[in-house]
């Protein structure tokens, strides 16, 4: 399993963001505490994910996915329930 970080910026005013979120949901286990960052956990490549979710923005928008499997975590500041995510997925 990988464990993706995946950012975005939907740049045109108006934008509807329930396509891509429900996008991402699918994928497996996630993660939700910054505005427009996920990690989620799934068996995806960060390029399937990418042209996965690239279905649900326009060509002025940017998207960001990267394989963040791995030791190389840290964080301060989330509540508990996302420290824990964090913890039993890296």
């Amino acid at each position: 399993m990988n464990t993706i970080l995946i950012g975005y910026d939907l740049n045109r005013q108006g934008q509807d963001y329930d396509d891509l979120i429900a996008s991402i949901k699918a994928l497996g286990s996630w993660w939700h505490h910054l505005d427009s960052t996920w990690l989620v956990k799934t068996s995806s490549s960060a390029k399937e994910v990418r042209d996965r979710l690239a279905r649900h923005i326009d060509s002025n928008d940017e998207l960001l996915v990267i394989n963040v499997s791995g030791d190389a975590v840290a964080w301060r500041g989330f509540n508990e329930r996302g420290s824990k995510w964090l913890k039993d997925n890296f």
